[in-house]
């Protein structure tokens, strides 16, 4: 598995980890604790910024086909109409 499937999968667990636990502290009633509290805005945190790893991370995947398809179009187009050679001035 690549390095990027990893990762991908990696914060995938970490974002419900931290749901889950913030779940369990609040179902609990320990989220009614001072400590609870920061508990859970800890495992949120995680969440979110996880969260946000793997919308960066499907924004990437999903740019470079795009690039991909632009750059085949270019070469495509540069194949079908060769440049004409300038005039020579003498």
């Amino acid at each position: 598995m690549s390095d990027r499937g990893f990762l991908f999968l990696f914060s995938l667990l970490m974002i419900v980890g931290g749901i889950a636990a913030a779940g369990y502290l609040v179902v609990s009633g320990q989220a009614g604790t001072v400590d609870g509290l920061f508990l859970v805005l800890t495992a949120l945190l995680t969440a979110a910024v996880f969260g946000l790893y793997v919308k960066f991370m499907i924004g990437r995947a999903m740019e470079q086909p795009a690039e991909a398809a632009k750059t085949a179009a270019a070469k495509a187009l540069a194949k079908e109409s060769p440049a004409k050679a300038a005039p020579v001035q003498g």
